[in-house]
């Protein structure tokens, strides 16, 4: 399999000849990783439970953590799953990857579509599912949302979408959602929505595929998942909870297939993340936390405030240029948009995240500002 560099490999490739003249702390706007502690509660759940660790957890979740993943999707989006309409994941970039390998293992050239720019493990599972892809460009043309082009779309066995979008920030409605639903049924290919960054956002929810099934009349959620994870709404990557959802025949038989994967979380993980996804408090703060930071970009980069994620998709001459130069003259590390994008969709841009405190995005984005007036 012959698969790309990682993005952040290649950025530590392109700066390796590059020394910074800025002698004081420096900054890395790179990854999308919260910087904030992980609230305690989870930490004592995940303590309290230590003594599990001499059990096998079981492939298919604890019903405690899975019962609270149910219960969260009908809290936030209204939805009322069934017990066969959601398996527990380990986070969602392991279910991202053997996802579209299941779901394409006896098509015959099997062709995957998702948006460019994007995250490289959507790329992956084209590559170890021996697919073709098909590059949805966003664009500022097309507010960075992909394009429904039923021509391409009719060939296609699986979409995947990324509403929120990492890395552009662009939020798609109930109703541009509808439209691919209406779209999967027709020409009979499986929409997946990669929902991570659904609880970080500035006022308006964004809205779930899930949600988007129900308004179009596909009570069964038919060729339809959602995956969603608490990475970012509970500063715990490190948990390793997430879920698919949606359409039950497709699960049932995913969920055999992940008995042979092996990758079931441990107990005391699993009930520390049950705990997690029971509350809605501490992800209000983080919340606000991320509001802060793009306001504090909003008064020192002139960008806007963005409807959801803690990234900026910040317009540049040229990416790569901005990003050594950047690095160089003031410290801070960002990531060209050429890495997250094939075809040079992205070379016109860098991805900043918003993942720090206050007193560090400050300081961080005051030295992109000074740095922006010199050029």
């Amino acid at each position: 399999m012959n698969f790309q560099l990682y993005p952040f490999e290649k950025l530590d490739i392109l700066l390796s000849h590059v020394k910074s003249k800025n002698r004081s702390k420096e900054f890395r706007l790179t990854v999308g990783e919260p910087q904030f502690e992980t609230p305690k509660f989870i930490q004592e759940a995940l303590r309290n439970n230590a003594h599990l660790l001499n059990k096998y957890p079981k492939t298919g979740g604890e019903q405690i953590l899975r019962d609270s993943q149910i219960d969260f999707v009908k809290r936030r989006f209204g939805v009322e799953l069934k017990q066969n309409e959601l398996v527990t994941t380990l986070g969602t970039r392991e279910a991202l990857f053997n996802l579209p390998q299941f779901l394409l293992f006896s098509k015959q050239n099997p062709i995957i579509a998702y948006p460019n720019p994007f995250y490289q493990i959507y790329e992956g599972a084209a590559i170890a599912s021996r697919a073709k892809s098909v590059y949805l460009n966003l664009s500022e043309e097309n507010e960075f949302k992909p394009i429904a082009d039923e021509s391409v779309l009719s060939k296609c066995d699986l979409v995947i979408l990324n509403s929120p979008s990492n890395p552009t920030a662009s939020v798609m409605s109930i109703d541009e959602l509808k439209v691919w639903i209406e779209l999967a049924l027709k020409y009979n290919f499986v929409l997946i929505n990669d929902e991570c960054y659904s609880e970080i956002y500035a006022k308006t929810p964004p809205p779930s595929l899930l949600e988007a099934c129900i308004k179009a009349g596909n009570k069964d959620f038919k060729n339809i998942l959602v995956l969603n994870s608490i990475s970012k709404r509970s500063c715990a990557p490190s948990l390793r909870s997430g879920f698919v959802a949606g359409d039950a025949e497709i699960l049932q038989g995913y969920a055999k297939y992940r008995t042979y994967v092996g990758c079931a979380a441990p107990l005391p993980a699993q009930l520390a993340a049950a705990e997690a996804w029971s509350d809605e408090l501490h992800v209000e703060k983080t919340r606000q936390k991320y509001v802060r930071n793009f306001e504090i970009a909003k008064e020192l980069l002139k960008v806007p405030v963005n409807e959801a994620t803690f990234y900026i998709w910040l317009k540049v001459k040229d990416d790569e240029t901005f990003t050594k130069e950047l690095y160089e003259e003031k410290g801070v590390k960002v990531l060209p948009g050429s890495y997250l994008g094939r075809e040079k969709v992205g070379k016109e841009y860098v991805r900043i995240a918003l993942v720090s405190d206050e007193n560090d995005t400050i300081e961080a984005l005051r030295r992109v500002a000074d740095f922006q007036k010199g050029i």
